[in-house]
């Protein structure tokens, strides 16, 4: 079985068949940096980088792009409320979203493009959609005739999100609406305004519109037609829809697959900064470690609403240990454990839309057997299993033995780790001698003690093992 993903422009599971075999394009629309990233955010970026480690893990060369919205309207709004340049405030917000990719694990793109570092290309785009009759220029403005596109031959304006032509609202500012033939026209370059950045154009000075910005740093890229187009599913309508549009319009085929993430939500609602309901990724880090915060955002099927809550990141910290606690027991038996292969199960469920609450489960599957190899001391099983193990962890990126996560046991250094292993071993001891001497209070007590603090104990053929809960 190949790879088979689900494409939103045809709503329906296909054969991933790239433009070029062995090669895989991707365009990522990534952060519009106008503060501290949460969670919703990097859930994105945490599904993607799954889907291509899994595209690199089967033998693809993957051209991987993801961009840096770094010139926007609620990035000039924010940084004029806190009185900075808007240079600045996008600069230092980039710097948290890299820090937090980096932070989980998520590898970095080929290339991380940034809006501002494009404009002759975007200056060149417009001017094909105008020389091809589908864009016009108004009091220094340049806007995406949307009424003549959906006419021409071939348009299929609206495919994407389902929307009818007649129903849509663009939701732009009215400021950059000004000189408009039709509401559901939008803004492909938008005339200066006082106090706002601008650059040269043939229409006069402005900055560019959301949606061009991603058609031609795309196109630039990975050329007029590449594989896949990515994002959150809240951007289907109207910026994804809007850069089919304008890639259509000037001739590109563009993207030949879409693939769209859902949302984490809070209490049923999308997770968003006017909502008020933002976990960003430092807080949350006060409670589980990086990589188990990424074990979350990973674990649901990334089609599906992933509903935030406490208990249930607590738990996906639960299950990621469980698995790093099974690989370090099948280390001190066996010696070192290199990944192996996956099993056909894992390979089935990556191959089937990339479903990672399957691949998990088949995770879990052979630790459980891991344990049980352990138990009867089968070192030849143990290591087969843990070299599984290794492989398909490191296809989700949350291998404990990776170089990104060994030795963050505790999230701390070696000394750290060393002095706890000290100390909580003083108390095994202690408990081993009273349960010898059938002390068994004593031996409940420094259990009951240990567990307060956040540990859990596992008695095993080789005496008690300790993990962090």
């Amino acid at each position: 079985m190949s790879l088979r993903i689900y494409d939103t422009a045809t709503r329906s599971t296909r054969d991933f068949v790239p433009l070029r075999e062995g090669h895989a394009s991707i365009y990522l629309c990534g952060a519009t940096p106008q503060a501290q990233p949460h969670i919703g955010h990097l859930r994105s970026g945490v599904a993607f980088d799954i889907l291509r480690r899994w595209l690199l893990a089967t033998g693809y060369d993957v051209a991987f792009v993801r961009n840096v919205t770094d010139i926007d309207d609620k990035i000039l709004t924010k940084a004029a409320a806190n009185d900075r340049p808007w240079w600045e405030w996008v600069a230092t917000y980039e710097r948290e979203f890299t820090k937090a990719y980096d932070m989980l694990g998520v590898l970095p793109p080929s290339t991380e493009p940034r809006a501002t570092g494009h404009m002759t290309q975007m200056v060149t785009y417009i001017q094909r959609i105008m020389d091809a009759g589908f864009a016009y220029e108004s009091g220094g403005s340049v806007y995406f005739d949307v009424t003549a596109w959906a006419q021409a031959e071939g348009s299929d304006y609206g495919s994407l999100s389902g929307n009818r032509v007649e129903e849509m609202e663009q939701g732009e500012n009215p400021a950059d609406s000004r000189g408009k033939r039709s509401p559901q026209d939008f803004a492909l370059w938008k005339a200066a305004k006082p106090g706002e950045p601008t650059w040269p154009t043939p229409w006069g000075e402005g900055r560019p519109g959301w949606h061009l910005e991603c058609s031609a740093m795309a196109t630039w890229y990975l050329g007029g037609s590449f594989d896949i187009h990515g994002g959150g599913l809240d951007l289907q309508f109207p910026h994804h829809e809007n850069e089919i549009a304008q890639a259509h319009a000037a001739g590109d085929g563009f993207a030949n697959y879409w693939m769209h993430n859902h949302w984490v939500t809070m209490a049923g609602e999308k997770m968003s900064k006017s909502l008020g309901n933002v976990l960003s990724v430092p807080e949350l880090l006060k409670v589980v470690r990086p990589v188990e915060l990424r074990y979350y955002l990973g674990s649901a099927h990334y089609r599906s609403v992933l509903e935030y809550s406490l208990p249930a990141l607590e738990e996906a910290a639960a299950g990621y240990r469980r698995i790093e606690d099974f690989l370090n027991r099948a280390a001190d038996l066996v010696g070192e454990v290199p990944a192996g292969m996956w099993t056909a199960e894992f390979e089935a469920a990556m191959d089937d839309d990339i479903a990672v609450p399957r691949a998990l489960a088949e995770i879990h599957n052979a630790v459980r057997a891991g344990n049980s190899a352990l138990a009867a001391r089968d070192t030849a099983k143990v290591a087969q299993i843990a070299e599984a193990v290794r492989a398909m962890t490191g296809v989700l990126g949350i291998d404990p033995f990776s170089d990104q996560w060994a030795g963050a046991a505790d999230g701390d250094d070696e000394a750290t780790t060393h002095a706890l292993d000290v100390l909580i071993q003083a108390e095994l001891n202690r408990r081993t001698n009273a349960r010898a001497d059938k002390d068994w209070a004593t031996a409940d007590a420094v259990r009951d003690r240990l567990a307060e603090a956040g540990i859990d104990v596992t008695d095993t053929p080789d005496g008690p093992q300790w993990s962090l809960k």
